[in-house]
């Protein structure tokens, strides 16, 4: 494993440059994927129900506008299988950037589609095409950026490493949520508009930077060992797909393990920007809380992954989604209080604390459930079908709960069920444990 040399445990400081070229190159792409889908979500709150989905009832507006968000989760996991076998085939940079140019170029396509009003039943069909597409090129995203990085990482430190991509996402939640809030501060009929556009288009200029960063870089040893023994003929080529799938215990653990995170934010943070625009606090109240989110996540995930290897990567995920659960209604009950104080409290409460956490273990823990020949398909497998059926849905089950029994209970329950489920496939999965010579989880023949 490369760079196994004595670093201090903490701090980004200590790690080397080059490795921290490839965590900012896999970091952008990441930063990406929760910037388009932050940026959906809360457009999908507080702008499409009346930009793509007008009609006399707002909740029915809501409920259109949210299952636009859900059906973007349809392709995740074709997304997957598909640049997971690219990353464990050809490299995981290949894989890395078609991806990144994708995510760019159809976030920002969203921002150019003239609304109903204009052109009709068009402008929904438009939104959930480059919806679509947009969720083939996300799903491929995760998987080589958290194979990559992690391979990269020393033993003793993959937690940290891996938390860092996190990083990016709270990068992506501040900035995201910082453009609709000052935006939407300002006049209603330019950021009803106009205003909501800049934001998606911004995602262009990201996906040039990204390009960039990421042509700098590198494979892993491990990924390069693996490959010079394929061409000297010590093994045979793999199918990733199929080797994922011959020892499908972690394949499908991996799936109910990622089901809490995946949740986690859209139940926090998109449905309850919903919720509390419901209870009648202004939109830009909960915009504003999110960027505050996006900031304590900036230093909390690296913070939980190195817990992480300290504590244990199983422990700490299950404790993480045993108090995801505790706090959901306490978080719900401050979003109730129309006090802009309160509702951040709330979102810090519900999200930053067990969210966070469980975000910045569960892309290490996945790597180290696969070897290298499936890693990056593996992973892809579990994060993307588990943000597909549980986070893809959840702010469209979350307000269906709501609306049908007109109190957060049902919500909670859910919640509950979803985290019961992780917690038992956490316990149950194989884990590469974390040291130097921990060999790998199948025999490579």
């Amino acid at each position: 494993m490369a760079n196994s040399t004595m670093q201090p445990t903490i701090g980004l400081r200590a790690i080397p440059r080059k490795d921290r070229r490839t965590i900012a190159g896999a970091a952008i792409g990441t930063m990406m994927e929760y910037y388009d889908y932050y940026l959906y979500g809360l457009a999908s709150a507080v702008v499409f129900p009346a930009v793509f989905f007008p009609g006399e009832e707002p909740i029915i507006g809501m409920l259109a506008s949210f299952a636009s968000f859900a059906v973007g989760f349809l392709l995740r996991p074709v997304g997957g299988i598909l640049f997971g076998y690219v990353g464990d085939r050809f490299g995981r940079k290949m894989s890395l950037m078609i991806t990144v140019v994708g995510m760019g170029i159809c976030t920002a396509a969203m921002g150019l589609i003239p609304s109903a009003a204009t052109i009709g039943i068009a402008a929904p069909i438009l939104l959930v095409f480059f919806r679509m597409l947009q969720g083939l090129f996300v799903g491929g995203e995760m998987g080589p950026a958290a194979t990559l990085v992690v391979e990269y990482a020393p033993p003793g430190r993959r937690g940290l490493f891996g938390a860092l991509l996190i990083t990016g996402a709270g990068v992506a939640n501040m900035v995201s949520a910082g453009l609709m809030g000052v935006l939407g501060s300002g006049s209603d009929s330019f950021f009803m508009t106009w205003g909501w556009r800049i934001p998606f288009l911004f995602a262009g200029v990201l996906a040039v930077v990204a390009v960039v960063l990421r042509s700098k870089l590198e494979e892993s040893d491990e990924f390069k060992t693996y490959k010079e023994t394929i061409e000297l003929g010590t093994v045979k080529r793999k199918n990733p797909l199929k080797e994922a799938l011959r020892h499908p215990k972690n394949t499908i653990l991996g799936l109910f393990i990622g089901l809490p995170q995946s949740i986690a934010g859209y139940v926090v943070l998109t449905f309850g920007l919903g919720y509390m625009v419901s209870q009648g606090t202004k939109a830009e109240v909960g915009f504003f809380g999110t960027m505050i989110v996006g900031i304590l996540q900036i230093f909390m995930a690296p913070l939980w992954g190195h817990l992480s290897d300290k504590v244990g990567r199983r422990r700490f995920y299950i404790i993480a989604c045993i108090i995801f659960v505790l706090l959901l209604y306490p978080a719900f009950a401050l979003f109730s209080t129309e006090m802009a104080v309160m509702i951040w409290l709330g979102m810090i409460v519900g999200f930053v604390i067990p969210g966070v956490a469980m975000q910045a273990t569960l892309h290490t823990m996945l790597t180290e459930m696969f070897d290298v020949e499936s890693r990056t398909t593996g992973v892809n497998i579990g994060y993307q079908f588990s943000n597909t059926l549980g986070g893809g849905f959840a702010p469209l089950i979350c307000t269906a709960l709501f609306a049908a029994f007109g109190n957060i209970w049902p919500v909670i329950i859910y919640a509950a069920v979803i985290a019961i489920a992780g917690i038992i496939a956490t316990a149950y999965a194989s884990i590469r444990p974390d040291t130097k010579n921990a060999g790998r989880l199948r025999e490579l023949d």
